[in-house]
């Protein structure tokens, strides 16, 4: 397997454009995918790294092993992260946070925070991560470098998600026994908001560029509600319409998934009883439902490329986001299906990283100053 794995690698390598002498490499974009990224479904694509080309139809490149992927019975995994500054990338299973080198591919290092792990954030200069504790009270904020913890912030909520604001000021963070959103301060680490109530427990959020609202998937919505984070108050209930909630096999809510594209002309949310992500009109207030589209098994998230061209559910498949139409379906190098919620988008030039996405549809429109 080893072998195999240093075969891919070099092919990868060769495959890099060749320079003419004083010309940078053309950038290259890459899909990194986690798994096993459906609870522990080895059969969703196994266990490891798998790293799609998105300039060459999102076509397998190579399998990247850790020793999460080495353990006897892969665990889950439970989110991912990067930043192209120190060309790191990040990944937790439910009780493990690992540290992998973008360049080399080698693990640099894991730990065991407090109380186990679940789906973190980083800040975009690549100096901490906040880490959710495994549902229980607090958030593990970790130094980046070393996986060090630095302190811990406790809400008290049932800790499961994490998004940071695009300028880092902001640490959002959502549990499953709550009704509130929590709002930390990144150069303090401590708490400074809580949004809310909603309707349910929140489940799955994402917040826009401006860090002026946030789409939060809550516990037994068909759709999803709207908080202004200026105010902490919630401004919208917003159901989908035309279908049923019906019964789920994963995570007890039928929306488990939400984004924006970077744009944030458009909400994407997930329906696992219908197999269904259903698209919103988000230029109007509050968003307007207009379309809906098929996916392969029950999706439980939902993220987009940088360039906002491709939208990525949990189902494997890539759909051309003007279009609404599926391009591609990921699969590995056995020809299985792929399905995580795990993924995030990596830009190399040459080997260098110079870009990374998220893997929350996060929006990216951020006021001009």
């Amino acid at each position: 397997m080893k072998l195999r794995n240093l075969l891919l690698a070099v092919v990868w390598i060769a495959s890099l454009p060749l320079l003419v002498a004083g010309e940078e490499p053309t950038p290259r974009r890459y899909l990194y995918v986690v798994t096993p990224g459906i609870r522990n479904y080895l059969e969703f694509g196994g266990a490891g790294i798998l790293v799609f080309d998105i300039d060459d139809g999102h076509k397998f490149v190579r399998r990247i092993e850790t020793p999460a992927s080495a353990e006897p019975m892969p665990d889950n995994i439970k989110g991912v992260c990067a930043c192209a500054a120190t060309k790191r990338l990040y990944f937790t299973t439910r009780s493990k946070l690992y540290c992998l080198d973008l360049e080399t591919d080698k693990t640099l290092w894991e730990t065991a925070p407090p109380n186990g792990t679940d789906r973190m954030s980083i800040t975009p200069d690549g100096r901490l991560l906040y880490v959710p504790s495994f549902e229980r009270d607090t958030w593990n904020v970790i130094d980046a470098t070393d996986g060090k913890q630095i302190t811990a912030v406790e809400t008290k909520s049932g800790a499961h998600n994490t998004v940071v604001s695009r300028d880092g000021r902001r640490m959002y963070l959502g549990g499953l026994k709550s009704p509130f959103l929590f709002v930390a301060d990144t150069k303090t680490n401590e708490l400074v908001g809580k949004v809310g109530p909603m309707a349910g427990a929140i489940r799955p959020f994402v917040v826009n560029g401006a860090a002026t609202r946030a789409y939060i998937c809550v516990n037994d919505l068909l759709g999803f509600e709207i908080a202004n984070l200026t105010t902490e108050k919630k401004l919208h209930r917003v159901e989908v319409q035309g279908f049923e909630p019906g019964t789920v096999k994963r995570h007890g809510c039928p929306s488990h998934g939400i984004g924006l594209t970077p744009d944030e002309r458009e909400v994407w949310v997930v329906d696992a009883a219908n197999q269904r992500v259903h698209i919103f009109d988000n230029t109007v207030d509050p968003p307007k439902q207009k379309q809906s589209v098929a996916v392969r098994e029950q999706p439980g998230w939902i993220t987009f490329s940088l360039d906002g061209k491709f939208a990525y559910p949990s189902t494997g498949e890539v759909f051309d986001t003007a279009t609404k139409e599926i391009v591609a379906r990921l699969s590995d190098e056995k020809r299985r299906e792929v399905h995580s919620e795990k993924m995030v988008e990596i830009h190399f030039r040459g080997q260098l990283p110079i870009a990374t996405g998220d893997q929350f549809g996060v929006g990216r429109v951020t006021p001009k100053h």
